[in-house]
């Protein structure tokens, strides 16, 4: 019997990135010799970067903050989707926005959120998808106040009147709703943003060990198939790994997650980081923007998909257009003419 290859793994406490996890728990990570440890949950995707970056974790998942994280300087490389869409540009099912009573909201009319307070990780999906209601809604960034708030205390932040409303991905919005009087959800999913949920790693990381790489792809998207045809059972590992989720909080959260689970990588999942990126740099979010073919290493992934296709024959199909080889070179008019919006 071969020797098993110690990894270590990081996520953050949110059900889309449950494929970690699942892969884990169900064995798919033993099946290729990999010896997996997850790391403790971290709250954002800021703090798994950092400990990515520290060498505690040898691979993390991780979406907006990639972005600021690069053009400081960290050589990362995109790997693969723990959430998204490589066949529409535009999926974010896993977000929601929820709001107190108090705070006179109107989920029918957007343009109530002028003025109020709103919870958000700046630099994370979340604050992209806040960006994306406020814009369908006719406002902008300073006709509100975005309050930058860790996702584990914006039900504190909301019960003690310090929020008005929080935007969060699952399972956040669902248990606020459950455990805090009067909060109902504002908006769910609607496609306002280009969802972008990576696993990545280092450079250096994945040029020495490009074995590794594949068979962790592979078990991922193993486990990732596993959850789509098995939404109940994924919600039972949720909450062994989320501490303090309900099970009726997870299966709620799984049924949202598993539509946006698609590991593979195409045009679109290039397109979807560009236009996030520039999203961010026009609000000054982020500093500058970079040439996202630098970082993206699609040929693991596309090997997995070529030598898997069972794991994959479930998801919709990649437009022809869409569909890229290992020496994909990105260019945004072509890609925004081969992704539909979603």
């Amino acid at each position: 019997m071969p020797d098993l290859t110690e990894v270590t793994i990081g996520y953050v406490s949110a059900v889309d990135q449950m494929g970690a996890a699942v892969a884990l728990d169900i064995g798919f990570y033993d099946e290729l010799n990999l010896d997996v440890n997850l790391a403790q949950p971290f709250p954002t995707g800021v703090d798994a970067l950092n400990a990515l970056d520290a060498g505690d974790v040898d691979f993390v998942q991780v979406g907006t903050p990639s972005i600021g994280a690069v053009l400081q300087g960290m050589d990362l490389v995109y790997l693969g989707n723990y959430s998204g869409s490589s066949s529409q540009l535009g999926i974010d099912e896993t977000m929601a926005m929820v709001a107190t009573e108090e705070s006179e909201i109107d989920p029918d009319d957007l343009s109530t959120l002028a003025g109020k307070r709103i919870g958000v990780s700046i630099g994370s999906i979340n604050h992209l998808y806040a960006l994306g209601v406020l814009e369908d809604a006719g406002l902008g960034p300073d006709d509100v106040e975005l309050v930058n708030t860790p996702p584990p205390d914006m039900g504190v932040a909301m019960e003690t009147d310090g929020l008005d409303a929080a935007v969060v991905w699952d399972p956040w919005p669902i248990t606020i709703r459950e455990d805090v009087d009067g909060v109902f959800e504002v908006s769910r999913g609607g496609g306002h943003i280009a969802y972008i949920g990576y696993i990545v790693s280092t450079r250096e990381y994945v040029e020495n060990n490009p074995e590794v790489v594949e068979a962790v792809l592979t078990a991922r998207a193993a486990a990732d198939h596993w959850m789509r045809e098995n939404p109940e059972e994924a919600a039972d590992v949720t909450v062994r790994w989320i501490p303090g989720t309900e099970i009726e909080v997870a299966e709620e959260a799984m049924q949202y997650n598993i539509i946006q689970l698609d590991p593979r990588f195409s045009a679109c999942n290039y397109l979807a980081l560009d236009t996030m990126m520039q999203v961010f740099a026009d609000m000054e979010v982020v500093d500058g923007t970079y040439d996202v073919n630098d970082h993206f290493m699609p040929g693991p992934i596309l090997s997995v998909m070529e030598e898997y296709p069972e794991l994959f024959d479930d998801l919709p199909e990649i437009p022809e257009e869409a569909q890229i080889t290992p020496d994909y070179t990105f260019a945004r008019g072509e890609a925004q003419s081969a992704c539909p919006e979603g």
